[in-house]
């Protein structure tokens, strides 16, 4: 990994110090010239007209995003966000009454509301795993819920929007296809950041998005589906790209994963992805990885030294997202305090309307997040921890 050319392709890091990766990350030059240059070629010569002319390119990307996690371009789908994708996945699944839907503490409230939806049109049950000591989802816990023969699903975040653990997706998916359950990941903070293997993890459904960690646009998403299960779903939505007309009274659904696609979408955006994906291999998402960990461990390190901070992640494993609290000022403030020192410091909040379950089993009701990329260094570390004790101070 070469952090000088990371840097040199993000401009912006000469102006401001970035630490809301999970939120949106910023964009490296390859992923904006990609995108500028086919609105560019939109301008000259038609929407219509431009895709036509980048059709190889736009079919790399199901090549590109395969190769990034592991699958066959087959089994992969763009979609508008990550919250669609997940969606489509999800409500394409032939659940009924009884059907137990296994999650965890850190699920994501977007992905929550929908399992209680279910429960209240289809009778469906949701049960959540216990964590253990470090957090994490038990997997002793899991083994036993497995065995009732009513669970259909596991659906959880790798990493939730708040921080906390990295969770054990690979002996969850293990336990899952053991059980004979389908496992549906949420992969939005994880794709990007940590290496991801859908072969190694198991799970049969994956749903992720461009603008977090991967660095691609916002609004473009992508989901898997195993090739196996593919052509068993039933998409909720159907038109003319994931299913063809046959006769007045027939049609046909695609066979592959596209059936959960719609023919509309954002060009520029989609190949923006590719190239994100693209860029991601080239400097190397194992190294990123590292990098990330040691940056964010460094964080939390310096963090604890500051009065009045107490870091609040938790697991064996923890990722680039690191959540903390402070004694005499909400999360709220710290953005603002942050974002206005000399030079901007991005940090975000996250509250508990976003992992209810979570935040309420620890007794918080918002945390500040600062999330770290591979792109970021120690001494925009030390600028952040320097000003929180300059907040202290006030």
């Amino acid at each position: 990994m070469n952090l000088a050319q990371l840097r040199a392709d993000t401009p912006a890091v000469e102006q401001l110090i970035h630490f809301n990766n999970a939120g949106a990350a910023l964009m490296p030059n390859p992923v904006i010239e990609v995108m500028t240059g086919h609105l560019q070629l939109e301008a000259r010569i038609g929407g219509y007209e431009a895709a036509a002319q980048q059709a190889q390119a736009l079919e790399n990307v199901y090549s590109s995003i395969g190769r990034m996690i592991n699958a066959r371009p087959e089994e992969i789908a763009v979609i508008e966000n990550a919250t669609r994708a997940w969606d489509m996945a999800f409500y394409s699944l032939p659940l009924r009454a009884g059907d137990v839907v296994l999650t965890s503490t850190t699920e994501y409230a977007g992905n929550f509301i929908p399992y209680l939806q279910l429960r209240q049109q289809r009778g469906i049950e949701i049960k959540v795993i216990p964590n253990d000591e470090h957090g994490q989802v038990s997997l002793t816990a899991l083994r036993d819920m497995l065995d009732d023969d009513r669970v259909a699903l596991v659906s959880l975040p790798v990493i939730a929007t708040n921080g906390g653990p990295v969770q054990p997706i690979e002996q969850i998916g293990a336990l899952a296809r053991a059980a004979g359950v389908l496992f549906l990941l949420d992969a939005c903070q994880g794709v990007g950041q940590m290496p991801i293997d859908v072969a190694r993890i198991g799970c049969h459904m994956l749903a992720a998005t461009s603008r977090k960690y991967l660095r691609g646009p916002r609004g473009m998403g992508f989901l898997y589906v195993e090739k196996s299960l593919c052509e068993s779903l039933q998409p909720a939505f159907l038109d003319l790209h994931s299913a063809a007309l046959l006769t007045p009274d027939t049609f046909s659904i695609r066979g592959d994963a596209r059936r959960f696609e719609n023919w509309e979408c954002n060009v520029a955006a989609k190949l923006g992805m590719g190239a994100a994906a693209d860029y991601a291999m080239a400097q190397g998402i194992e190294p990123m990885w590292q990098r990330i960990q040691r940056l964010a461990e460094h964080l939390r390190n310096r963090l604890a030294e500051v009065p009045g901070v107490t870091t609040r992640d938790a697991g064996s494993i923890k990722s680039g997202i690191v959540t903390f609290t402070c004694k005499d000022a909400s999360a709220t403030q710290v953005q603002q305090w942050l974002a206005s020192q000399e030079k901007r410091i991005n940090v975000t909040t996250s509250t508990y309307r976003s992992t209810m379950l979570d935040m309420q089993q620890r007794d918080l009701t918002e945390v500040s997040r600062a999330s770290l990329h591979a792109y970021n260094t120690e001494a925009e570390i030390e600028a952040m921890v320097q000003a929180l004790a300059g907040m202290a101070d006030t």
